[in-house]
């Protein structure tokens, strides 16, 4: 199938559902500052979070989703960024939420940068795996991404995939799938855990630290705020009489190629996975104990 026929294909499913998808590269149009609106910096093209020894800053999507792919080009905090945290993660609301986290941990200059993912299924986390970046994240903008269906999310950058969280449900393992989801990003101060467990603290007077960006995509179904989440889930899902991309069974797993490049990510630059932390999880959590590219 062309590119073009699959566009199509996916556009006229969209409109005949009425399913809003956004799509575009426009802060204004996607999100909000939702934290110290001041630490926003807008440079031409560019939006800038800024840390200083007063405040941190954060935005949000304006809306919540449900199954897609959200993306931002990020570049990260330069030079000794010890004890700063960049996050861009999604997330539903309340005490039982569901959340996929990206965390940028800093750190002193010339070491390596640290990306920790985490995933939260009905409130519950503690399922931590962090590496090591195989590129310096400060030099240039690179692509972060969240993938999101019924059978699985994906963690990715610059289209790699880094992460894999697959539904068990059919073990009796719970899975994200029937909360609306907004999209976020912040700066903060972490200095208490995030650089080499706390032993390195944030140098104030490399302050401000500066997390730049460059785009935004936000390709996902649109949820309705006034409808149910049981009925938003039905409208982002596909059925005999709708089709959408996400749900495109060569979507429902990843390809060869994603497979090797994930093998790869795990034997070169994982530092840590909760799966094979016996001390913190003497029984082995049960996602484990069934998934391999966890």
């Amino acid at each position: 199938m062309s590119k073009v026929s699959g566009f199509l294909r996916l556009f006229v499913g969209l409109v005949l559902l009425g399913v809003a998808v956004a799509v575009s590269s426009k802060f204004d149009q996607l999100f909000q500052s939702t934290w110290a609106s001041d630490h926003l910096v807008h440079e031409g093209n560019f939006l800038k979070l800024k840390l200083d020894n007063y405040s941190g800053a954060a935005f949000g999507s304006k809306s919540k989703y449900m199954f897609g792919k959200v993306t931002i080009q990020l570049k990260l905090v330069e030079g000794d960024s010890a004890g700063t945290v960049t996050a861009f993660y999604m997330s539903s609301e309340g005490p039982t939420h569901n959340e996929f986290d990206f965390e940028f941990l800093g750190n002193t200059t010339g070491e390596p940068y640290s990306v920790q993912t985490n995933v939260y299924v009905n409130g519950v986390g503690n399922r931590e795996q962090r590496l090591d970046l195989w590129f310096d994240p400060t030099k240039d903008f690179h692509s972060y991404s969240i993938f999101w269906n019924q059978r699985q999310v994906v963690f990715l950058i610059d289209e790699t995939p880094i992460r894999v969280h697959t539904n068990m449900e059919h073990k009796g393992i719970p899975y994200p799938k029937d909360q609306p989801m907004g999209v976020y990003s912040s700066i903060w101060n972490a200095d208490d855990w995030a650089t080499q467990g706390g032993r390195v603290k944030t140098d104030w007077s490399h302050a401000p630290f500066f997390a730049t960006y460059k785009s935004f995509e936000i390709k996902a179904c649109e949820c309705l705020v006034s409808v149910a989440a049981i009925e938003n889930s039905k409208r982002c899902s596909s059925s005999v009489d709708r089709k959408y991309w996400w749900d495109e069974p060569t979507l429902s797993v990843l390809n060869l190629h994603q497979i090797h490049q994930l093998m790869w990510v795990r034997a070169k630059h994982m530092v840590y996975d909760y799966c094979s932390d016996t001390a913190r999880f003497p029984v082995t959590p049960a996602e484990c104990v069934h998934h391999h590219h966890l």
